[in-house]
């Protein structure tokens, strides 16, 4: 009698390969935040201190050119105030040197949990969070300072005699420079927050009323003098800033919606 053949198991369709997930960081305890915490501040003043280092070369032309601005001579009336104004200069040209380091650490502090492919794309905006923090001091620097500075020259100079100190001048300029050098990249941090589903387009155009107190608290914060005038640039300043990264977070929402299209053509 013939052997009887036992037929063949059906085979299952060939599928694609589904994609390997990508690793994220691991949970960490609150102590082990503390600890992370710690080390990325290292780092950040480390890099503004070499930052600071590297611009003693050139922080005497950055005050010259700084000084200009104001148009007339400048008092000293502190026997340490050269120093201070020196130091205070130099500071801030650190800040600027070591900005794209300080936007990475704040990032890999706050989203501990990033995949390589986040992580990818994260260092490609870093350039661009530097090159905006760069347009907003140039534009505060020949726009905005000359009409803030016009107007505090001005305001009762029929009743007073406008005379302004150096450290008081140089203070109220590092300050103005350095916070809305820093403003000027919320687009693309609002950008690199809606790539990884934390703020939505529709969210933040819902809680706008809540954006325009945010801004006006964080503008009276922020502004170095107390007159309304400052104040309001300052707010307008953040409020368009705003309405910019609704745009730019309603960009990284449509990248995500083709990112999961893709994602689910190849695994059906």
């Amino acid at each position: 009698m013939a052997a009887q053949i036992a037929p063949k198991p059906p085979q299952a369709p060939d599928l694609p390969p589904e994609p390997e997930p990508e690793e994220g960081g691991k949970l960490m305890t609150f102590f082990e935040h503390v600890d992370e915490l710690r080390r990325r501040l290292v780092r950040v003043v480390l890099s503004i201190a070499i930052g600071m280092l590297l611009s003693l070369a050139f922080t005497n032309p950055v005050i010259e050119y700084m000084k200009s601005a104001y148009g007339e001579r400048l008092a000293i009336l502190g026997p340490a105030d050269s120093i201070v104004i020196f130091f205070r200069v130099a500071l801030m040209l650190g800040v600027i040197l070591a900005m794209p380091v300080i936007i990475y650490h704040l990032f890999m502090f706050i989203v501990p949990g990033l995949t390589r492919k986040e992580r990818r794309w994260l260092f490609t905006i870093l350039p661009i969070t530097t090159l905006l923090f760069l347009v907003g001091l140039a534009i505060t620097w020949f726009v905005l300072i000359p009409i803030y500075i016009n107007f505090l020259k001005n305001f009762q100079a029929d009743i007073f005699v406008i005379q302004w100190t150096a450290e008081q001048y140089i203070t109220f300029v590092t300050t103005v420079l350095l916070w809305h050098g820093v403003a000027f990249e919320t687009p693309v941090i609002f950008y690199a927050l809606g790539r990884l589903g934390i703020v939505t387009p529709s969210g933040m155009v819902k809680y706008w009323r809540q954006a325009i107190v945010g801004t006006a608290v964080i503008a009276a914060i922020i502004t170095p003098t107390v007159d309304p005038v400052t104040m309001g640039m300052f707010m307008s300043v953040l409020l368009g800033l705003y309405a910019f990264s609704i745009l730019t977070v309603t960009i990284a929402f449509h990248v995500n919606r083709r990112r999961l299209a893709k994602l689910d053509a190849a695994i059906s």
